[in-house]
């Protein structure tokens, strides 16, 4: 009988595979039954859940949870037209990003500011973020971002009646799609710019 080479006692030797599972803390179990609630459009359930997961997270010192749980909070109260605490919310997260220069999250974070102001009709307010909004995207070389910015920008000029910005703000639009030879969009923003304009 041939023998194996293979030296099964030596397989001890090799550290046991640990599980991949890491016990979660109370504030993460909170913020994920949050988004269960969420997801089944239960609101007031899921706000009391990440209000639960903020303070864990506060207690844990976990400041990306409570970035996370802060912005969760925002798109409920945005949702139920607490704009105030809403833009508490967005501070709390805007301040943990600041200070771990988190330029993308600060970016989201303004987007979300912009859509309070909108949405609460202060357009005034939310007009001047677009427009740093629309900086912040050309900085970063998201053409998209820039697009749908000058688009809900130009959106809010018409609602102020301010045409002849919303044409400006359709035609640069425009010039961005025919610098794609996006024919299409070019033709479809140069079109509403005159509309605009009517």
């Amino acid at each position: 009988m041939s023998q194996s080479n293979t030296n099964t006692s030596s397989l001890s030797d090799f550290p046991e595979l640990k599980k991949e599972e890491v016990e979660k803390s109370p504030a993460q179990q909170d913020y994920e039954q949050g988004m269960v609630f969420l997801n089944d459009k239960e609101s007031a359930q899921a706000a009391a859940a990440f209000h639960n997961a903020l303070l864990g997270f506060e207690q844990d010192n976990d400041e990306k949870g409570v970035a996370n749980a802060s912005m969760q909070l925002v798109d409920i109260c945005l949702g139920n037209e607490k704009y105030e605490q809403a833009l508490k919310h967005c501070a709390n997260a805007e301040a943990i990003c600041a200070s771990s220069k988190d330029t993308f999250s600060l970016i989201c974070i303004k987007e979300k500011r912009a859509k309070i102001y909108n949405q609460w009709s202060k357009y005034g307010e939310a007009i001047k973020l677009y427009i740093e909004l629309v900086d912040d995207y050309n900085k970063t070389r998201n053409p998209q971002g820039t697009v749908n910015s000058l688009e809900t920008l130009a959106e809010l000029y018409l609602q102020i009646n301010d045409k002849e910005k919303a044409a400006d703000s359709y035609n640069t639009i425009a010039t961005i799609h025919k610098s794609f030879k996006h024919v299409t969009y070019f033709h479809r923003y140069e079109k509403k710019a005159a509309e605009a304009l009517k």
